[in-house]
């Protein structure tokens, strides 16, 4: 086996929950009591240990770690996937597609246009009682006109709701799919990993920790660690230390 995987910033959040619920549980508290180890004490050394808990479930993060990348890696194809058409060739770049929006926006509007013009003229005529040959065909060209005007609106409206309904389902698929927190198949993997951290891992060091603080003499040899021999105190005398002796009296 390789070297164990070092734990990620990201998953540090998780490591302490983990310490903390392993610390609360009943049978560290009753440890903790019997040692008289404080809480504190027992926190920051689980924290200390972080890379010999962490091997233990090497295996586990290994694979939870993997699933995670690969879960963002999919997500950020998808989203380039979505985003390509904008960048690309596509529908919106075909030459003549520009062309033939204008002329489906333009073409009801002239219509409508010239079928007024062509109808007042051909009724004015007709109310004038002059020129009826010219007044007739300017009337059958203006119905002609209003008749083109209706059909192109018509096309026009089917091609605009076709263009819409055809954006509605690629901005659809190009909204990236649910965070990669959300996978079930990564969420069971961060699961087992946090398990297999909490028994063979948190648990097991904590325990130690406490049967060595428990035991008898352990607490002195911990605490001398810490604290200054006895003999800094400034009261304390070396043993057998009792000063210079005098010298003798001469005899006269």
């Amino acid at each position: 086996m390789g070297r164990p995987s070092r734990l990620g910033d990201e998953d540090r959040s998780d490591y302490a929950s983990v310490l903390d619920e392993v610390i609360a549980s009943p049978e560290i508290r009753r440890l903790l009591e019997l040692s008289g180890t404080p809480v504190d004490r027992l926190r920051v050394r689980g924290l200390a240990a972080v890379a010999r808990t962490t091997a233990a479930a090497d295996a586990e993060y290994r694979r939870y770690t993997a699933l995670r990348l690969r879960a963002r890696g999919a997500q950020g194809g998808r989203r380039g996937d979505g985003a390509a058409p904008l960048s690309g060739p596509g529908d919106q770049e075909r030459p003549g597609a520009g062309v033939l929006a204008v002329l489906g926006v333009l073409t009801p509007v002239l219509a409508a246009v010239a079928a007024a013009t062509f109808l007042l003229l051909g009724y004015g005529l007709r109310l004038a009682g002059a020129l009826a040959a010219l007044a007739d065909t300017l009337v059958g060209v203006g119905w002609f006109s209003l008749a083109v005007a209706a059909a192109t609106a018509l096309v026009s409206a089917v091609a605009l709701y076709r263009t819409a309904a055809r954006q509605s389902a690629a901005d659809a698929v190009a909204v990236p799919g649910p965070p990669a927190a959300d996978s079930p198949a990564l969420a069971q993997a961060r699961q087992l990993w946090l398990v297999a951290l909490r028994d063979r891992g948190i648990r097991p060091f904590l325990l130690q920790e406490l049967a060595e603080a428990a035991a008898p003499g352990a607490g002195e040899g911990r605490d001398s660690r810490f604290s200054s021999p006895a003999f800094a105190g400034p009261d304390h005398a070396p043993p057998g230390f009792e000063g210079p002796t005098p010298p003798a009296p001469r005899r006269p």
